[in-house]
């Protein structure tokens, strides 16, 4: 099979519930009882920071320090992650879709579609401040930085800029089959909103007994009790916990009117067109009125 757009790409800004759909899709399409845990969750996907493919695709130790020679060993390194199944596979990736230095940072050549999981930035912030190990107001000047960059100690780089511009590119990527799901519906009705993705979308006949067992499998409690017990590899140096609150709404309890006003100010077309029931509640509590 020459056709190398085999992945799917199972994409998000940081801390927007990837883990969890990863973990979720493993468990309904795997034999039951043998999905993996959260720490061996590469038994069902793969991601694209994954350094043995770099080392592969650069012939030997990838020695990349920069994200130009990052991107030079990307498009090798993806082609391997494409061909090591047959058919189409999930991957997970933070990056954007974007075009740097002549390079598609997600190639047309290795996709087949993508799946974008999407959290309200009201409540990301919190979260990825626990992940960035910086205060709320840093957290908030990273997630409105167009430059914003993440790396591996082994040179290997994820591209985010902007919270909005994440979102954007990913849900107008032209010619890409795409399926977004909030973060926040997954919470409050998980059944019809995964059962939306793999019949609508994956085209697969949905088993109810499967996929209940699947949602009741990754419930935030039991990806925690997993992280308690097991510990959690994908967790950053020095956060304290991966799996924290795990619940919508949470960032009144967080944030202060000022940051609520920062991020209105900065995401506010992107919020009208994927959270327009927070538009109100969130322009109430920026200007002071706390007691709804």
């Amino acid at each position: 099979m020459s056709n190398l757009q085999r992945i799917i790409w199972l994409a998000s800004y940081p801390k927007s519930g990837n883990t969890w759909m990863r973990s979720l899709l493993a468990h309904y399409f795997m034999p039951k009882g043998q999905a993996p845990d959260i720490n061996n969750l590469r038994q069902f996907t793969t991601g694209d920071v994954r350094s043995d493919f770099f080392d592969a695709a650069a012939g030997g130790t990838y020695t990349g320090r920069t994200v130009e020679e990052w991107l030079k060993v990307r498009p090798a390194a993806l082609r391997r992650i494409a061909a090591s199944k047959p058919n189409h596979h999930f991957v997970k990736t933070h990056c954007q879709v974007v075009r740097t230095e002549g390079v598609d940072v997600i190639p047309p050549e290795v996709t087949a579609a993508a799946i974008y999981i999407l959290r309200n930035p009201f409540d990301l912030a919190p979260s990825f401040a626990r992940h960035q190990g910086c205060d709320l107001d840093e957290a908030i000047n990273r997630m409105t930085n167009p430059d914003m960059v993440m790396g591996t100690e082994t040179g290997i780089y994820e591209l985010l800029g902007r919270w909005d511009d994440h979102v954007e590119a990913w849900a107008n990527a032209p010619g890409l089959p795409l399926h977004v799901i909030r973060y926040e519906d997954m919470l409050a009705k998980p059944a019809p909103t995964v059962r939306a993705l793999l019949e609508k979308f994956l085209k697969v006949q949905v088993d109810k007994p499967k996929l209940a067992y699947a949602i009741k499998s990754t419930s935030f409690d039991a990806m925690k009790k997993q992280e308690e017990s097991l510990g959690f590899r994908e967790r950053p140096e020095g956060m304290e916990s991966f799996f924290a609150k795990g619940k919508a709404g949470a960032w009144k309890e967080d944030l202060t009117p000022e940051q609520v006003a920062r991020l209105r100010e900065a995401f506010l077309p992107t919020l009208e067109r994927w959270y327009p029931e927070m538009l109100k509640e969130t322009a109430a509590f920026a200007a002071g009125d706390t007691a709804g």
